[in-house]
C-alpha cells in the first residue's frame, strides 16, 4: 500500500513522500490501516463531501435541477412520480414494491449493524480511546475485530489473487459452466496499452465474441468499474453478428516490488463485471436493441451478481487462488477463515447499501417541483431510516452518479431486488454441484442468451421453474438460518 503511495506522488512531482487519492483502492485500505486518526478522518471526509464544498464544482445545484426536470418529464407522461415512470418497464412494477423489499430487508440490516458498532466500540474502548467511533473509524476497528474473530487479515490473503490468477479463474469458471474458450489476441487494436483483448470461442470452436480488460485506474478515468460493448450482437441479413464486448475496473495496480494483488472486494467486483460481459457475449437474439444487457434495470444485474457465487467457492479458489510467488495453491486453513468470515460485517454493508437505495427512492418519488436542499433532505431521508451516526450511505447524494447520471435513477434497489434472484438462481448449484451442466445450460439458454426478448420473470421461471424466493437472500447475508 505504502509502495503505491509512493509511486502515486512520484508520478505528481513529490518523490519521497506517499500520496493518497479519493480512489477506492487508495482511500479504503488507508482506512483499514492507518493508526493515525486525524488523517483517516482528513480523507474519509474529503471522499464523501465530494460535489459538496459550495465551490464551482459544486453538485447541489445540479442536483435540484435534475430531480426537478425529472418530475416535469414524468408529470408531461401522464406519471405521478419520475419513479412511477420508470417501473412501468421494471420487474419491481411499482415504487411501492420497492419500497416493501428495501424496508423488509431494513429490518433485518438495522439492528445486525447496531451490534457490530457496539462490538467495535468495545474494540477502540479496549485500546484505551476516549472516543465515539465515528465513519472514518468503522474500517480500522472492523479489521481489528476481523483479526480477532477469524485471525484473518486481508494482506495475508491478497498474495493469492494476483490479478492475471484472477482473470483466469473467470476464464476457468466460464469454461467449466458454458464450455467457453479465451485466447489472448496480439493483433487487434486497442485504445489503451493496458487494455487486453481475447476471442472467445464455444464449445465447438465457433466464434462466439471478442472480450476486452481495462483493470486499473489512470488519470482521467472515471471510477468504479463496468461492463459495456462497441458492438451488441445482432442478426443482420440472416448473419449472427457476434459482439465487441469489455470490462472496466480500477483495481489496485501493480508496484515495483509486487504485482496486481487485489483485495477480496475487487476480487468479487471482476467476477461481478464479467458475468455482465457473459451476459453480452452470449446473447442470441435478432435485434440489437434487445440483445444482452439491454433488460430492466432490476433484472440486470442477475446475471453478474450469480457469478459473484463462484468467486470464493473452494472448488473454484482451487482453480486460480495461487501465491504469486511460490505457485502454491490458497491452502484449506485460510479457505476456512474465508468461509468462516463470509458473512462479518454483513449489517453495515447491507445498511450502507440500502440508505443509499432508499435515499434514491426518495429522491425519485417527490411529486412537486420545488427548490429544496440537498443536505437536509438526505439527513430527513436517513432519519426517517433510523441510519445510525457512524454509518453514512454508501453514495452520498452529491457524487452518487449512479442515480444523477449513470442510469440507476429510481433504480439503485435493483442490486438488492437482483439479489434475491440470484441467491435463487444459485440453489440448484448448491444442491446438484457447482459445475452442474443441466442448470448451467437451462441459465445460458432461458436467461444468458434471451437478453430482453421475453418478459423477465417469465424467462426466470422458464430457468427456475417458479419465481425466486427471497429466503435464500436474507440465508446468504447471515440474517435468517
Amino acid at each position: 500500500m505504502k509502495s503505491a503511495a509512493a509511486e502515486t506522488a512520484k508520478a505528481n512531482d513529490m518523490e519521497g513522500k506517499w500520496v493518497f487519492t479519493l480512489h477506492k483502492p487508495s482511500w479504503l485500505p488507508f482506512l483499514q490501516y492507518a493508526d493515525n486518526r486525524n488523517l483517516r478522518e482528513k480523507l474519509y471526509k474529503a471522499m464523501y463531501t465530494r460535489g459538496d464544498n459550495d465551490n464551482e464544482f459544486d453538485n447541489k445545484k445540479n442536483i435540484n435541477k435534475i430531480v426537478n426536470l425529472r418530475i416535469e418529464k414524468a408529470n408531461m407522461l401522464g406519471y405521478d412520480t419520475h419513479a412511477d415512470f420508470v417501473m412501468e418497464e421494471r420487474m419491481a412494477k411499482t415504487p411501492e414494491n420497492v419500497y416493501k423489499l428495501l424496508n423488509e430487508v431494513w429490518e433485518y440490516a438495522l439492528p445486525q449493524v447496531k451490534k457490530e458498532a457496539v462490538e467495535l466500540q468495545a474494540i477502540a474502548d479496549k485500546e484505551g480511546a476516549d472516543f465515539k467511533i465515528q465513519s472514518w473509524d468503522w474500517f480500522y476497528y472492523t479489521e481489528k475485530l476481523r483479526e480477532q474473530k477469524y485471525a484473518l487479515n486481508e494482506e495475508e490473503l491478497k498474495p493469492y489473487f494476483r490479478m492475471e490468477n484472477v482473470r483466469e479463474g473467470v476464464f476457468a469458471t466460464a469454461n467449466k459452466l458454458y464450455g467457453l474458450n479465451f485466447t489472448k489476441l496480439e493483433n487487434v487494436p486497442v485504445y489503451h496499452p493496458e487494455v487486453e483483448a481475447y476471442e472467445v470461442t464455444d464449445a465447438d470452436g465457433s466464434h462466439i465474441a471478442i472480450f476486452y480488460t481495462d483493470y486499473f485506474p489512470r488519470a482521467g478515468k472515471n471510477a468504479g468499474a463496468w461492463m459495456s460493448s462497441f458492438r451488441g450482437q445482432s442478426v443482420q441479413d440472416g448473419e449472427n453478428i457476434r459482439p465487441l464486448i469489455y470490462n472496466v475496473g480500477n483495481f489496485t495496480r501493480s508496484t515495483a516490488e509486487t504485482p496486481s494483488l487485489l483485495t477480496l472486494d475487487e476480487v468479487e467486483t471482476l467476477f461481478h463485471e464479467f458475468g455482465h460481459a457473459l451476459h453480452g457475449m452470449l446473447s442470441d437474439v435478432t435485434y440489437s436493441g434487445l440483445s444482452g444487457t439491454s433488460v430492466p434495470r432490476d433484472f440486470v444485474e442477475l446475471p453478474s451478481q450469480v457469478m459473484e457465487h463462484w468467486a470464493f467457492h473452494p472448488e473454484v479458489l482451487k482453480l486460480y487462488a495461487k501465491h504469486y510467488e511460490t505457485g502454491e495453491v490458497i491452502p484449506d486453513e485460510l479457505i476456512e477463515k474465508m468461509d468462516a468470515a463470509s458473512k462479518f460485517n454483513m449489517g453495515f454493508t447491507t445498511a450502507e447499501f440500502v440508505a443509499a437505495a432508499l435515499l434514491d427512492m426518495d429522491y425519485h418519488t417527490q411529486k412537486e417541483q420545488k427548490e429544496f436542499d440537498v443536505r437536509d433532505f438526505e439527513t430527513k431521508s436517513m432519519e426517517k431510516i433510523g441510519l445510525i451516526d457512524v454509518v453514512i450511505p454508501r453514495y452520498r447524494s452529491t457524487y452518487f452518479s449512479h442515480i444523477f447520471s449513470g442510469g440507476y435513477s429510481a433504480g439503485y434497489y435493483s442490486y438488492l431486488w437482483s439479489e434475491v434472484l440470484d441467491a435463487d438462481a444459485f440453489q440448484p448449484f448448491v444442491e446438484n454441484g457447482i459445475f452442474d451442466q443441466a442448470s448451467a445450460q437451462s441459465f445460458r439458454e432461458n436467461v444468458l442468451s434471451k437478453g430482453n426478448s421475453e418478459d423477465p420473470m417469465v424467462l426466470y421461471k422458464k430457468y427456475r421453474g417458479a419465481e425466486p424466493n427471497p429466503i435464500y437472500l436474507l440465508k446468504n447475508r447471515g440474517f435468517v438460518n
